[in-house]
């Protein structure tokens, strides 16, 4: 199996390693932080567009610090969705073929309760696919805190559209989840549309390459052999760039 993955980079770093990852004719996850995003203009975005002129594939990261698509104060989810849609207007020039979103969904802050936040998120996202899909851009529902995926399943299955998937993270699932990789597939492996790659050893999230952790990804990718989602490496160091990728390709090779 020969996967060529996304290598994700803060929209901020980009020019700083533009060198590099041009000699590398990376495919890019884009990150748009929250604290920037605002002074990125459609012209730095076309810009952009041009420095890349090996015409990469790429993915984008949207913002989420302080944001909550399932947010009761509908100040706040008025700022969630401005945010998600600036996003992707420099989706409409750069076309990713998919956007990871963060769900907002922490079991303690809606009480141990899927159906508000599901109810309150809902018109966010069915927005946020619609417009998406015209573009051509898959949306992604990334897993952070969740210790099991009943609330992404149940996201995925109201949307019901095959443009709206999950975004699985093996590191987030390591550190937090307190169900087996077994079950996370059975309830959600037909959705996955991405994957997050990184490893870590359940004391942080550490964004290390394969092996330097102990997710056991061998057995994960045993598990969905059968789909063909985009695999993106989120390390936070060139060098564990290199290494990340070239412990995929020696993972994949063996299967």
């Amino acid at each position: 199996m020969i996967i060529k993955p996304h290598i994700h980079v803060p929209y901020d770093r980009i020019m700083e390693h533009m060198d590099f990852i041009k000699k590398s004719r990376f495919n890019l996850e884009i990150y748009f932080g929250s604290s920037y995003i605002s002074s990125i203009t459609k012209n730095d975005i076309t810009h952009l567009k041009k420095l890349l002129s090996y015409n990469p594939t790429l993915s984008f990261h949207a913002p989420f610090m302080d944001l909550s698509p399932g947010a009761i104060d509908p100040d706040i989810k008025r700022i969630t969705l401005q945010r998600f849609h600036q996003t992707l207007d420099f989706a409409e020039i750069l076309k990713p073929i998919s956007i990871v979103f963060h769900s907002g969904y922490e079991k303690w802050k809606y009480s141990l309760q899927i159906d508000p936040w599901m109810s309150n998120s809902l018109p966010v996202w069915r927005e946020i696919n619609s417009r998406a899909s015209d573009i051509g851009t898959k949306v992604a529902i990334e897993n952070i805190f969740e210790e099991e995926p009943t609330n992404l399943k149940m996201l995925a299955e109201e949307i019901n559209s095959g443009n709206f998937g999950i975004c699985f993270d093996t590191g987030h699932f390591n550190l937090f989840s307190t169900e087996s990789l077994e079950h996370w597939i059975e309830m959600i492996g037909r959705h996955i549309v991405e994957l997050h790659i990184h490893d870590n050893d359940k004391s942080s999230d550490q964004h290390r390459p394969i092996g330097y952790g102990d997710f056991n990804f061998e057995k994960f990718f045993g598990l969905i052999r059968s789909i063909n989602p985009v695999h993106t490496i989120e390390a936070h160091t060139p060098e564990d760039v290199i290494t990340g990728i070239q412990r995929l390709d020696s993972l994949l090779a063996k299967l």
